[in-house]
């Protein structure tokens, strides 16, 4: 009998461990909430006014170095109206430059001279040098002799001034600058 326990013990303890894992009784937590939430509210937008859509147009001209030129653009919104506007500007010193290199990389010296005399500061930097500017053909004292001569015929009043000429341009670039002024200055009015 006691080989018969001995061979059932271990039987024997797992069911005395069975029987106590299943009387344990669970834990049990029982809670309850409650919750109102009461919103209220009201919402309105109102526009006025479209939004702004004046757009300056690109202008690029600086992307070729060839061009003597640079843009200009600008635009002007309000409530009710918008502008915009661009345009390009000849830029005249850097054709000079562009001709005069040119001019002197073909082996015309002279001419490329010439065309950088058509500058005020230039002719009296070359005068003051002692090698004045080319003169119909002329060079050196020559030309130094036939420039004199024809500064005596302009104060004379036999040749007209090619100075006074040339205020023109700018005087029409002021004015067409004061006409955009105006519009622009009207349109912020409105």
């Amino acid at each position: 009998m006691k080989s018969l326990l001995m061979q059932n013990t271990p039987l024997l303890l797992l069911m005395t461990l069975a029987i106590n894992v299943n009387a344990q009784e669970p834990i049990v937590t029982e809670s309850t909430t409650n919750s109102t939430v009461t919103t209220n509210g009201s919402m309105k937008t109102t526009v006025k006014s479209p939004p702004p859509s004046a757009i300056s147009p690109q202008i690029i001209s600086n992307g070729n170095s060839d061009l003597c030129t640079f843009g200009v653009a600008g635009a002007v919104q309000t409530q009710i109206l918008g502008i915009s506007m661009g345009s390009t500007i000849r830029d005249e010193n850097c054709e000079k430059l562009k001709n005069a290199k040119t001019l002197y990389d073909m082996g015309m010296k002279v001419a490329a001279v010439s065309v950088m005399c058509q500058d005020q500061r230039v002719f009296d930097a070359m005068m003051n040098a002692g090698t004045p500017c080319p003169y119909d053909g002329l060079i050196g004292d020559q030309a130094k002799e036939a420039w004199e001569s024809e500064k005596l015929a302009v104060e004379v009043g036999m040749v007209a001034d090619p100075e006074a000429e040339e205020g023109g341009l700018d005087e029409k670039r002021a004015q067409g600058a004061g006409a955009v002024a105006g519009i622009f200055s009207l349109l912020l009015l409105l």
